[in-house]
């Protein structure tokens, strides 16, 4: 079976790019000028414009210092973005506290900064911009210049009003955040675990192809050969007993015999040569027992024979691996015995993977197949389906990031399989894996389009 490292397929660190920041930084910057101009000119409202406009100016020339100095399409360590967001942070502040502070409807605008870097950077450093964000909220509640307005008196709310907006602006922050990080992070795990099965699916495609290749090379190399053989055969048997190349040509016989039989050998990786043969679904089982027959565990097939005439697919890579990776990991639970039932008819093409081991613990029977599901338990308690949820973990402790499972049901499917998973009925015990595809689409044996994530 093919194995995938678990640290390649880790969430790796995602950059920003310093283009991306500073198009928001521009964008905020336009922003502000408009709002500062539409409050004065068109609402005829006094607004302090020199520390206003001075701070939006400052914010400014550190965009075309930053655009002149770095190549715009370098990413960000995480650090950097963070400072960079944490000074949009601080120039609002600054805005709001000439402008009326949480009294102005703009202050929930600390927000953005804090929900980039949800969806972008590291969890410490979003966690540190919220704090950081509703700190200066906390400020802007008690320090600030009047709020502009229409009128001699200025616009003043009531105190349990403006903790109203500080709390508002505290909670949006944190649930809008942990929702933003969460639908990123579920994003990206699906993403990774996607691009481990493209992987699987590639080397298995490979493997067959290479299968495929062998047997025809050994398809074309077998007439030359046996031309070889039959002339090096007639000169052996015309040269005189005591000629000098009475040697040679036995020994020229003997090695093309040799060759022959390799050929041969090979020949049976295939029928055909092509890199994907058909196969009927007995072969198919066959196929997938064959290499865990020698682990001290009891593999039983039965095949309940039908009245119509057995299916026959093509040999595809998704279909062996998937079947191949549910028995295997039946077998590392099973405690001495496991069972591999199918059946047909017209319609449907079964197969039922079933072992007498633990089974599979409630909390992850609703959530297997999920791409990166760990479980930590004893060994006692998993010596079963957490072997082939977390691979590449220890004996004595189980964890992972459960790939096997995702990669095996995600490649089933899309051979137009359903797959389910279940445990047997108290008293018995043990996992049982159902795997159901549609007749026309077993013999298909076409892979299905996966729509981009």
């Amino acid at each position: 079976m093919t194995e995938i490292a678990v640290p390649d397929f880790r969430h790796p660190r995602r950059y920003v790019r310093l283009d991306t920041i500073l198009r928001l930084r521009w964008l905020a910057v336009l922003g502000q000028l408009a709002a500062i101009f539409i409050v004065v000119q068109g609402l005829e409202f006094d607004v302090p414009i020199v520390p206003c406009v001075t701070i939006i100016s400052l914010s400014a020339l550190l965009n075309l210092v930053l655009q002149i100095a770095f190549n715009p399409m370098q990413r960000l360590e995480p650090a950097y973005a963070a400072a960079l967001l944490a000074l949009n942070i601080a120039e609002l502040a600054g805005l709001l506290f000439f402008t009326g502070g949480l009294e102005n409807p703009f202050s929930f605008l600390f927000l953005a900064p804090v929900l980039i870097s949800a969806t972008a950077l590291p969890i410490r450093l979003t966690i540190a911009l919220g704090m950081l964000a509703v700190a200066c909220a906390s400020v802007l509640v008690f320090f600030h210049l009047p709020l502009p307005w229409d009128g001699d008196e200025p616009l003043e709310l009531p105190t349990i009003y403006l903790f109203g907006v500080w709390l508002s602006i505290a909670v949006a922050i944190g649930v809008t955040s942990l929702y933003a990080f969460q639908v990123t992070e579920e994003s990206r795990k699906l993403s990774d675990a996607l691009a481990a099965t493209e992987l699987v699916l590639a080397r298995e495609q490979h493997l067959t192809q290479l299968d495929g290749l062998a047997a025809a090379a050994a398809h074309e190399l077998g007439t030359p050969l046996s031309t070889i053989f039959l002339i090096s055969r007639e000169l052996e048997q015309a040269a005189p007993d005591n000629s000098e190349f009475a040697g040679d040509l036995k020994t020229l016989r003997e090695q093309a015999q040799r060759c022959r039989d390799i050929l041969a050998k090979i020949t049976q990786l295939s029928s055909t040569g092509a890199p994907f043969d058909r196969m009927p679904l007995s072969t198919l089982i066959e196929e997938t027992v064959a290499p865990h027959r020698d682990f001290g565990v009891t593999i039983k097939v039965r095949i309940a024979v039908a009245g119509t005439r057995e299916p026959v697919g093509t040999r595809n890579p998704a279909i062996l691996y998937g079947v191949g990776n549910i028995l295997e990991n039946a077998v590392d639970f099973a405690r001495s015995m496991v069972e591999v039932n199918a059946w047909w008819n017209t319609e449907t093409v079964e197969i039922v993977i079933s072992d007498d081991g633990p089974g599979i613990a409630p909390d992850i029977l609703k959530r297997i197949g999920e791409p990166y599901l760990s479980r930590r338990r004893n060994a006692d308690e998993t010596q079963g389906l957490n072997q082939g949820l977390n691979q590449g973990a220890n004996q004595g402790e189980h964890t992972g990031l459960g790939l096997g499972v995702f990669i095996a049901r995600t490649l089933l499917e899309r051979t137009g399989a359903k797959v389910s998973f279940t445990n047997r009925i108290f008293p018995d015990h043990g996992a049982v894996v159902q795997i159901a595809w549609p007749r026309s689409r077993f013999e298909a044996g076409e892979i299905a389009a996966e729509p981009a994530p």
